[in-house]
């Protein structure tokens, strides 16, 4: 697809909406999401050694495995992530690693049951996610954590929208998993999947206008 001006301005104001800016607070562990950006890992495990949790949890099974292939890992997200981790200098005996997840429904589910298992109960998690992707998590942990005592922060990369897209980050595929990604911000809350979240109408014209655009490969199937 042509990149113009017009499309860059409908995909910033969804970036934008996207985030949620909160700054990094010190929780009980750090829970990182897994994907293809190395840059999440990066930034996770830097903000563990800034002293920002106890734990660092990640999860990630072989999700975006068309997009493994590119890659050529050989293992699966949580485990390329956790090897980064440890090669910025995160003790291994700190790293909570859940690798068979494939979407967040199963981050939350796969990675509580490890919990469980350790005996390990947190009051605070600060998630750890690709920029264009903090306000999805963060709303599905908020929905689906068992704990509702549990308190959630989200930070991710500070990377700009200028700066984001790489090889492995095309823009026009970002765009589109944007696009899908706000349909299911509306529509998942009725599920039962999400928090609700108010999407103001400059996002939501934003929306219609990549879709005409054809910005659609991603949207939910009827």
């Amino acid at each position: 697809m042509k990149m113009t001006p017009s499309v860059d301005a409908s995909a910033r104001t969804i970036w934008d909406y996207m985030q949620l800016n909160q700054r990094p607070v010190k929780c009980d562990a750090i829970f990182v999401l897994g994907s293809i950006d190395e840059r999440v890992p990066e930034y996770a495990a830097q903000l563990f050694l800034d002293g920002y949790g106890d734990w660092l949890i990640i999860s990630g099974g072989s999700a975006h495995a068309d997009d493994m292939l590119s890659t050529g890992w050989s293992d699966t997200e949580a485990e390329h992530f956790s090897k980064i981790a440890q090669n910025m200098g995160v003790p291994v005996d700190k790293i909570i690693l859940e690798n068979k997840a494939t979407n967040t429904g199963e981050n939350i589910t796969f990675t509580y049951r490890l919990l469980l298992e350790r005996g390990l109960s947190l009051r605070s998690i600060l998630l750890i996610q690709k920029p264009y992707m903090e306000r999805r998590a963060y709303a599905t942990f908020e929905k689906q954590w068992p704990e509702s005592e549990t308190e959630f922060y989200i930070s991710s990369p500070p990377i700009s929208y200028d700066e984001y897209f790489n090889e492995l980050q095309p823009k026009d595929k970002i765009i589109t998993i944007m696009v899908g990604d706000l349909q299911r911000i509306e529509a998942y809350p009725a599920l039962g999947f999400q928090t609700y979240q108010h999407i103001p109408t400059a996002v939501s014209r934003a929306f219609d206008q990549l879709v005409a655009l054809g910005y659609d490969q991603h949207l939910m199937k009827n």
